[in-house]
This record gives C-alpha cells, structure tokens and sequence, in this order.
C-alpha cells in the first residue's frame, strides 16, 4: 500500500532552501515542504536541470517560490546562490551522485576528485555559506543532508561511497560546531526510484529482493524523513544519519534470498 499523508502546517513561515530541488528526491523535498507551508527556493544547475527546477517551483503549493541556478562545485556559485537571500530557516542539501568509472585500480585521482567535490565538498560550501543566515533564524533553523546506504555498507564505488561516509562525519562535527544554535542531521537513502536507475537493466524494481519491506524506495519516502528531521518534532534531534532504507541494514537480504 502506498503511504498516504495530508497536508500539514508544520513549515508554515518558513523560509527553505532546497540544493539539488529539479528532480528526483529534492523535487519530492520541495513538494513536501511546500505542502506544510513554507516557502521554498529550488536550486539545481541551469544545464542539467533548469527547466526542470522552473516546472518544479510553478506547481508547489503557495506563493512566493522561485527557481535558482547553482553548481555547487563552484564556490562562487554557491555565494551567489544565497547571498541574495532575506532569510533562511532549512537547509536541505540534495545535490550529489555517482557516475560511471573503473574499477578503483584504474580510477584516477581526476574522478576520484570529481566525486569528492560534488558529493562531500559541495554540502561543505552551501552550509558554510548559509550558517549566518540559520543563526539569525527565529524558527528553529535546521540542516538536513542527502547522504547514502553507501556510507555504511560496502556497495562499490569507492570515490562516490567515501564521499557519502565523509558527509556521515561531517554531519555529526558540524551538529556540534553549530549547536545549540542550528541542528544537523542526514537521511541516508537506500535504493530509490529516480531518473539514475532509468537506463539499468529491469531499472530500479529490480532491487526489490533485497528489500524486507518488499519494495525499493520512493523519493516521497526520503522527503518524509526530511521533512521530521528538518521540523520542530525533531527539535531535540542533531548529528544523526538516519537510514531511509526498507530494512536493508538488518542484513535480512541474504535470509531473503535464500528463502
């Protein structure tokens, strides 16, 4: 059965920056927050995903959404990004992903650069950049991070998987560094049906065998968690990665298999 929710009040006057907001997991982020009644800026690349983040912001709920460019392996960008902003109450940071590659004897320093500046350095520079604007929030600001089940699990990709268990640490310093002021947290998604699994063989669904729950993801299931961690019923709640993962971490994948 698929999960069901109503439209609540919880981010009623707030102000929400979504990094990564054109597609997949932050476009169901920016709907669900939306939804609760904040206002939302949806922020992708322009040449990957600028249409996208345009068509995304013309039917959020509410008024007063806009669409804005960033790449966010540009520092540059990301100042640019948030400078103009009157205020900020959440950070939800999306932006990230893996690409092709070798395998890790002939992966060369140039990918394995590539994936730490897009996956691990670009939550670095948003969050730098936002941190005066959440300490002057009145809402309760908070920073919620878009990790990955690769992080805990050795699932291959060792740049994209290092990086994602580097945004793990630096969750938990940076919950520390900004308390008792701001709080930090991560989801750490399973497999999820986005546009990445599009060209994989039996895409996505194919996954399901490993999954207890019998099901591989949903980004509404990830932007559910987002929107707990990021709201005052996580108030007491920083420095954790929270898995979004259909039981995959319980190990009963082999029993699964086997049975």
């Amino acid at each position: 059965m698929e999960h069901q929710w109503r439209a609540g009040s919880r981010f009623v006057g707030r102000r929400v920056l979504v990094v990564g907001g054109g597609t997949g997991i932050g476009l169901a982020v920016a709907r669900r927050l939306s939804g609760e009644g904040a206002v939302v800026v949806v922020a992708d690349r322009w040449d990957v995903a600028g249409p996208a983040a345009r068509d995304v912001v013309a039917g959020l709920d509410g008024d007063g959404h806009r669409a804005a460019h960033v790449d966010v392996t540009d520092g540059s960008a990301v100042d640019d990004l948030v400078a103009p902003l009157e205020g900020l109450d959440v950070l939800v940071h999306v932006a990230g992903g893996d690409r092709p590659h070798p395998s890790f004897v002939d992966t060369t320093d140039e990918i394995w650069t590539g994936l730490i500046e897009l996956n691990l350095m670009g939550f670095v520079r948003t969050v730098r950049a936002s941190v005066p604007l959440l300490r002057a929030s009145e809402h309760g600001p908070a920073v919620v991070a878009v990790g990955s089940v690769n992080a805990l699990l050795a699932l291959g990709s060792e740049p994209y998987s290092a990086a994602k268990a580097g945004l793990v640490s630096l969750v938990g310093n940076l919950a520390v560094e900004l308390a008792p002021r701001v709080r930090v947290n991560a989801v750490l998604p399973a497999t999820v049906e986005t546009r990445v699994w599009d060209d994989q063989p039996g895409g996505a669904s194919a996954m399901r065998p490993l999954y207890p729950l019998d099901r591989v993801g949903r980004p509404e299931d990830v932007a559910a968690a987002v929107a707990f961690l990021a709201g005052e019923d996580a108030a007491w709640v920083t420095g954790h990665a929270l898995p979004v993962d259909g039981g995959l971490l319980t190990g009963g994948s082999l029993r699964r298999l086997l049975s």
